[in-house]
């Protein structure tokens, strides 16, 4: 019960406050400046709380990554390396959600590690910095895995996404 009230409560203002325009605007910088230097693509989405059904459902935050991994196409890239770095404030969660080409290469643990080091900067209330710390880290292991070519197109838009 505390969760839904949670989420049916979250002033979506919070993320106007947490994530104003100059800050998605690094944001979308960082991951611009990013996909320069490999063939993955990054996209990050901050969402304020679920709706109604969904929480009724007990619908997770990590349920709601999936859905929003597959609304915005990150799996839609010619090396199946898109990764999706996306927030539920209402939860304080981060769930990172990687494409089969990269998650095979990289996995779980790597994931869950940028995921709490972001939960811990937000506890903080740091919320850009972690995400670009995110970003930084998703970068490297792209880096290693998929490093650029002569040719890297940009597959997918690098603005955030405040849904």
């Amino acid at each position: 019960m505390v969760r839904i009230l949670r989420h049916l409560f979250m002033p979506y203002f919070l993320v106007k406050r947490y994530f104003p325009r100059h800050v998605l605007a690094g944001i979308e910088r960082a991951i611009g400046e990013s996909e320069a230097v490999h063939l993955g693509e990054i996209r990050f989405a901050v969402e304020a709380g679920l709706d109604f059904w969904p929480l009724m459902r007990g619908q997770s935050a990590r349920e709601r990554a999936l859905e929003v991994f597959s609304q915005l196409r990150v799996w839609d890239t010619e090396h199946n390396s898109g990764v999706l770095i996306y927030l539920l404030l209402a939860d304080r969660d981060v769930e990172i959600v990687a494409d089969r080409g990269i998650h095979a290469k990289v996995g779980d643990a790597q994931w869950q590690r940028i995921s709490r080091m972001m939960e811990e900067a937000f506890r903080q209330g740091r919320f850009e910095q972690g995400v670009l710390a995110g970003i930084g880290e998703i970068s490297a292991l792209l880096l290693q895995h998929f490093p650029a070519g002569e040719v890297n197109p940009d597959e997918l838009p690098d603005r955030p996404v405040v849904l």
